[in-house]
């Protein structure tokens, strides 16, 4: 009798399972940047796509639509459509990233993930965000975001030099990096654990070459 209320109590547990996860996914948001030709960045439709799969939203767009995305987002968080603001850029699109994570803040509407893919600038980062993960190639031109004493959330810097066949021009493609994305948004959304990102502190003018080896074994080795 006792195994048979407990099979009818994970049966009956799972449609309810089923359907918070359809709604964490529903009204959660991704916005994916590419860089400054959309040619490039193609990557990020195979993330895309995975995502969708999932059940989750996704829009894509140039970098240079970072403001009216911004502005969309905010519109969708304060109408309660929206409960969970994600963003992945790559090349400018993750170069623009503190400057759309500055605007959400000041509209009200808190980015919860951000995730960097190889931007080449140095950026700053202010307003609030819970989690933002630059991953960077060090020997390449990729930079480390630095944070301003106006920033609230974690930052994490991560070298992800050593990680087979990755280039600025296909980190976003990779299927390592691609996984590791998909597998951050996923333990956001679903509540999933994801992965030690290895994070390393972001490298300071001046520094010693050493810090640009970075840890990039530590966070891929999944």
């Amino acid at each position: 009798m006792a195994v048979a209320v407990l099979l009818l109590l994970a049966i009956g547990a799972s449609p309810a399972q089923a359907r918070n996860s359809a709604s964490a996914a529903s009204t959660a948001h991704v916005y994916l940047l590419r860089g400054v030709l959309n040619i490039f960045s193609l990557g990020l439709d195979d993330i895309a796509a995975q995502l969708r799969a999932q059940g989750i939203p996704v829009t894509v767009a140039n970098f240079a639509s970072w403001s009216s995305l911004a502005d969309e987002a905010a519109a969708g968080y304060k109408s309660g459509r929206i409960k969970t603001i994600i963003l992945v850029g790559h090349s400018s699109g993750a170069t623009a990233l503190p400057d759309m994570v500055a605007k959400l803040d000041q509209l009200g509407a808190p980015v919860t993930l951000a995730i960097g893919l190889d931007s080449v600038f140095r950026t700053k980062l202010s307003g609030r965000v819970g989690r933002y993960i630059n991953f960077y190639i060090a020997n390449g031109n990729g930079e480390p975001v630095a944070k301003t004493g106006q920033f609230q959330g974690k930052l994490e810097n991560i070298n992800v030099q050593n990680v087979p066949g990755v280039g600025h021009m296909s980190i976003e493609k990779n299927q390592i990096m691609q996984r590791k994305v998909i597998s951050e948004i996923d333990a956001v959304v679903f509540g999933r654990s994801a992965p030690s990102s290895g994070a390393q502190r972001p490298r300071q003018p001046g520094a010693a070459d050493a810090a640009r080896s970075g840890t990039a074994s530590a966070a891929v080795r999944q």
